[in-house]
């Protein structure tokens, strides 16, 4: 009989202060943000801001993740219970955050800063874009801290019994978001934008890279409970996943024609 690893016995709530608790899930964001802005203020010099500059741009996008990611989860993937109950879209404490609602939220945040300092929003999200794998590694981190979102059943050697899945051992899910939505996206995309490369390229790269990983991810993620998979095939995750990867393409495409054909420009004149 082969032996499955034991899930540790890890508390999500690392202390308690009368009835303030701070979570070991709440910490990996805390992580994953001041790690993306140590990186930023690394990279600040090639944009031309200031620091004061960058905090603001850096604010917008953290709230961005909180509001955007928040409003995701409820209409992406619990609309029926907020029709139930409206007020449940105020109850951060019960948990749920979508990586796909806080994209847009983030894109909202950096428009609103590209407006506001008369910067490209393109140019924007080229510089940020980088950053992001750095908190979505420390997120799903925290993910398997919490022991959710865990993968489907299997018999790999690795395979997990996580405490509330059930007796079947399942897939790490969290850590191959964490190794490809982290570790090889950040990785990636840091070389890549460590040239000069066109507007939109690395952000096109980015959309590309993570709608991919994300997609094969799915493959090993219990899909939610409560949407299970479209026509036995498909989860909500990989269908929000799918235009990224095409928007992304686009994105690229453009980015690089545009490069070429204002060179070609420049060759003429």
């Amino acid at each position: 009989m082969t032996e499955y690893l034991q899930f540790p016995a890890i508390d999500p709530v690392i202390f308690s202060i009368g009835p303030v608790s701070v979570h070991w899930y709440g910490v990996m964001y805390l992580v994953g943000f001041v790690a993306a802005w140590w990186l930023a203020n690394r990279r600040l010099e090639r944009t031309g801001w200031s620091k004061e500059q960058l905090s603001d741009l850096m604010f917008l996008g953290f709230l961005g993740v909180i509001i955007g990611g928040r409003l995701g989860y409820v209409f992406f993937y619990q609309f029926g219970q907020f029709l139930d109950d409206p007020l449940y879209l105020f109850k951060i404490w019960t948990g749920g955050m979508s990586f796909h609602g806080g994209l847009l939220g983030v894109v909202a945040g950096l428009w609103w800063f590209a407006r506001k300092h008369n910067a490209s929003l393109l140019r924007v999200g080229d510089f940020i874009a980088p950053l992001v794998p750095v908190g979505l590694g420390a997120g799903r981190i925290g993910n398997f801290i919490n022991a959710e979102l865990w993968g489907r059943t299997t018999d790999v050697p690795w395979a997990v019994l996580f405490p509330g899945a059930g007796p079947l051992p399942r897939h790490p899910s969290q850590l191959y978001e964490f190794f490809l939505e982290g570790v090889v996206l950040f990785a990636l995309l840091w070389w890549f934008s460590a040239t000069r490369r066109p507007v939109g390229a690395v952000s096109g790269l980015f959309l590309i890279g993570y709608g991919s990983f994300r997609f094969i991810v799915e493959f090993y993620r219990e899909p939610d409970a409560h949407i299970g998979l479209y026509n036995g095939l498909i989860s909500q995750g990989q269908l929000l996943s799918l235009p990224m990867v095409l928007i992304g393409l686009v994105m690229m495409v453009v980015a690089y024609r545009k490069r070429s054909s204002d060179q070609s420009r420049k060759t003429k004149s």
